[in-house]
This record gives C-alpha cells, structure tokens and sequence, in this order.
C-alpha cells in the first residue's frame, strides 16, 4: 500500500512538473491534491493508518526479537542481562 500512494504521489508531481497546461492548470490540481488532502475523512483514515502501522511494527518488532533470542542464545543471554541491568538501573532506590 505505502508503495502505491508512493508511486501515486510521484507521478501527480511528475504531471504537475512536466506539464504544458500552465499555471491554471498547476492551480486547478493544487486546489484539489489541498481539498482531497484535508478532507476529515482522509485525515481520519490516514490517522488510523498511522495507528494501525505502528502497532503492527510494535508486534513484528517484539516477534522477531523472541525468535532471535529463542534461535541465538548468546542475543538470549545479552538481553537477559540488559534487562537485569536496566532493571536495576530504572528503579533507584532512595536514600
């Protein structure tokens, strides 16, 4: 998907670039990219979309982590350690 609204995107400013039409015709499309762009119901999907692909990096991220830790038990043992560490460092005791 991130590759289409990509390939979408350049070829709109490609034609806009490359085009012959003129400044009326740059205007006429600026007006609509800009009208698409903030209609609510395009900001509320791109929103949602935001959302959703940081979730889904989230869970890939913690995924492929436990299954690299469960294949390389020297990773296993360093981030066993780094938690320790950091558990420890986290939660300063007061005096």
């Amino acid at each position: 998907m991130r590759y289409r609204v990509s390939f979408l995107a350049g070829l709109a400013i490609g034609y806009i670039m490359g085009s012959r039409a003129g400044r009326e015709r740059y205007e006429q499309i600026k007006r609509v990219t800009r009208r698409f762009a903030d209609n609510p119901a395009v900001q509320g999907t791109a929103g949602l979309l935001q959302a959703q692909s940081a979730k889904l990096y989230e869970d890939v991220k913690e995924r492929v982590s436990t299954k690299l830790a469960e294949r390389v038990p020297a990773m296993r043992d360093a981030a066993n350690s780094e938690a320790r560490r950091t558990s420890r460092t986290s939660h300063p005791t007061t005096r």
